[in-house]
């Protein structure tokens, strides 16, 4: 557990939780996941004495459930923003790279290799509690980042701490969003080598239990999207039901939140445009594998078909002359076989030339 006290231009790591509140500024308390349910009840009596409320039973039990879809909640005295991170897990970018290859063995290791737990955050006027997954590299991402910016000055204010507990949430959570940037790029390479293997045509047989995982991991994103999708708009149709401000630097304050939920809006709304396009470029995949397929059998077809066109008249001839009759014409004579021979060649050049001539024979693609 890591506790930061955030001020104008200051940025000092506490080495435990403080008895009060600092005059100035305001506490960022970030914890594991494991840590926070270790150091509950000292967490819930530090709630107690800095604001006179400590968190609902209930929200505590969202921030220790690892299966928590992305959610918000509000209290009369804190807002609980909970969103699942989308990053690759470890080992997966050599397992893509492996994919990417022709070496789809590897891609069922990858697709499981996707993380999605959530992270949580209970945003008070002047603390601010998030509860990471234990390998969650956004809290030690911005520590470093926020103690570069105290030390840095930006004239353009790029590079400032963040005012409030709100601001440093909103930020949180547009790098777990921007996260996504990496798998994206992974899943967008699986999906190029498993459409490349679907569409070889010397390819013999599918993996349907790979593509069916696919299918199933984009469902999984896609759902988690809009699952952040409606979070984060609760969070703005609340920001907006916040009681007016009374003086400039306060609204201001309310605008550039505003300009960073809509910012986090409209990432997410990427994410999941990029999503539902992975979905229909994987459909569009399968049906041209089964067009694929459907032109093969047209082509095996067309093949034995017109082999049996070609032995068709052969059949009739032997068959002709098979029958158990005295007086058939060339039984008797010792050039008869030659000249039934000949009959049957000269009428399979014929067809086969016909059929050359019609395009019957040889590739489609001619």
């Amino acid at each position: 557990m890591r506790i930061f006290h955030i001020a104008a231009d200051r940025l000092q790591e506490l080495p435990a939780l403080p008895q009060t509140l600092p005059a100035e500024g305001f506490l960022w308390i970030g914890t594991g996941r494991r840590q926070f349910e270790v150091h509950l009840a000292e967490l819930q009596g530090a709630l107690q004495r800095w604001v006179g409320a400590p968190l609902v039973d209930l929200h505590v039990s969202d921030l220790l459930n690892t299966q928590l879809p992305s959610q918000f909640g509000d209290t009369s005295w804190y807002d609980l923003m909970v969103v699942r991170r989308l990053a690759a897990g470890s080992g997966s970018q050599s397992l893509f790279l492996g994919a990417e290859h022709g070496t789809l063995a590897s891609s069922y290791q990858a697709l499981d290799a996707i993380d999605t737990n959530p992270v949580g955050f209970a945003i008070f006027d002047r603390v601010l509690l998030s509860v990471h997954p234990t390998d969650c590299q956004v809290r030690e991402h911005f520590a470093s980042r926020l103690a570069q910016h105290a030390q840095e000055s930006d004239l353009r204010g790029g590079a400032r701490l963040p005012t409030s507990p709100a601001e440093l949430m909103l930020r949180m959570v547009n790098h777990v969003v921007d996260n996504y940037l990496d798998l994206r790029r992974l899943l967008t390479r699986h999906f190029a080598t498993l459409q490349t293997e679907l569409l070889a045509r010397r390819q013999r047989s599918v993996d349907w239990s790979l593509i069916v995982r696919s299918r199933d991991a984009l469902h999984m994103l896609e759902d988690i999207c809009e699952d952040q999708r409606s979070a984060v708009q609760e969070w703005i149709d609340a920001l907006d039901e916040w009681p007016a401000a009374t003086d400039a630097t306060t609204r201001r304050e309310r605008d550039l939140l505003r300009v960073r939920s809509r910012d986090v809006l409209e990432h997410i709304e990427r994410v999941l445009t990029h999503v539902r396009r992975l979905e229909q470029s994987a459909e569009a995949g399968l049906q041209m594998h089964f067009a694929l397929v459907g032109q093969r059998t047209n082509d095996i077809m067309r093949t034995l078909t017109v082999i049996t066109a070609l032995f068709l008249p052969m059949n009739l001839i032997t068959g002709f002359f098979g029958m158990n009759f005295d007086g058939l014409p060339l039984i008797h004579t010792q050039t008869g076989v030659w000249i039934a021979a000949g009959m049957m060649g000269v009428i399979a050049l014929v067809l086969g030339v016909f059929f050359w001539q019609r395009r019957l024979l040889g590739s489609s693609r001619g």
